[in-house]
């Protein structure tokens, strides 16, 4: 048995809040495992302004979250751990090509992962093309295989529940320590809550620059 590979063309799909003909700042929200892009768009509905798009990006794979014929729930992935580069080339890819699709010249960049859309939006600002001015880690850490000598962005910001289960607080602490063994400067944000994206916390990272 031999195994091959090739590059092919898909459909892919992304949905939007605001228009990004009249942003001054866009970001990209990476959803996280099993979750729906338009489903995982309604949480950014607070920071949502007349200059301000959200672009959420949906996983290339979909797959059903139960068995039961009745339920058939759907969500999304961006990758597993079986061909695995592959797929990580497919989804930097993909994301440099919404990138270009949708944004205009001179506006701020924000490129926010929450939990397995972590590993995603932190690979696609090392290892894609696009211009990112602002990096959000929500609920998830850094690759640990990511080399962080390309992980070079203006602005990077860890974000974590204080009750999260999944991003415990040792998980942050390793994440620091190996950001500050790089000289990777990073602000440090955090909430009284659990897995999730809290208003508060958005509210808080957003401003009201717009």
């Amino acid at each position: 048995m031999q195994e091959h590979s090739f590059s092919t063309s898909r459909s892919a799909r992304y949905f939007t809040l605001g228009s990004p003909e009249s942003a001054a700042e866009l970001w990209f929200v990476c959803h996280g495992y099993g979750q729906l892009a338009s489903r995982f768009l309604e949480r950014f509905r607070p920071i949502e302004s007349e200059r301000r798009c959200i672009v959420a990006p949906e996983g290339l794979s979909r797959f059903y979250l139960t068995e039961r014929p009745a339920e058939r729930r759907v969500g999304a992935s961006w990758m597993t751990r079986e061909d695995r580069l592959h797929e990580i080339d497919d989804y930097v890819r993909y994301l440099d090509g919404v990138y270009r699709h949708v944004v205009p010249s001179g506006v701020k960049v924000t490129a926010l992962g929450f939990s397995q859309g972590t590993a995603t939006a932190c690979r696609w600002v090392a290892l894609g093309s696009s211009r990112i001015d602002r990096l959000i880690v929500w609920g998830g850490e850094v690759p640990p295989d990511l080399d962080l000598q390309r992980l070079r962005v203006p602005s990077l910001t860890l974000v974590y529940g204080a009750h999260d289960q999944f991003f415990t607080g040792k998980i942050v602490a390793a994440s620091e320590a190996r950001l500050r063994a790089h000289n990777i400067a990073y602000d440090l944000v955090s909430f009284d809550g659990g897995h999730e994206i809290s208003e508060p916390a958005l509210l808080r990272l957003a401003g009201t620059r717009v």
